[in-house]
């Protein structure tokens, strides 16, 4: 499985925004092949940035993702709306829970 972390700082007065193209792109997502799981949340310490958790089947599904040409309008425009580089990081994991 594959995990994505994602972060952005938004820009005062633009979190409106920034919240509808996140949810937008999160629903979208949400219908690609090999996507297990795509959330978008408002951090509790601060409410001007936003937090992405996304699972994957495999590696080949989320770089599948990335070539849709939402997702890069997706990341040009929040990116837009960012007081900071927005952050990701992917992690191959494997489940260990019950």
């Amino acid at each position: 499985m594959i995990v994505v972390l994602g972060s952005v700082l938004v820009r005062d007065g633009c979190m409106a925004e920034a919240r509808k193209l996140s949810v937008e792109h999160v629903h979208r997502s949400r219908m690609e092949p090999g996507c297990v799981s795509h959330a978008v949340h408002v951090d509790c310490e601060n409410p001007q940035r936003l937090v992405f958790v996304e699972e994957w089947a495999d590696h080949a599904s989320l770089q599948e993702h990335f070539k849709v040409p939402a997702s890069g309008h997706f990341v040009a425009a929040l990116s837009a709306l960012a007081g900071e580089k927005p952050r990701m990081v992917v992690y191959q994991a494997e489940h260990v829970g019950a």
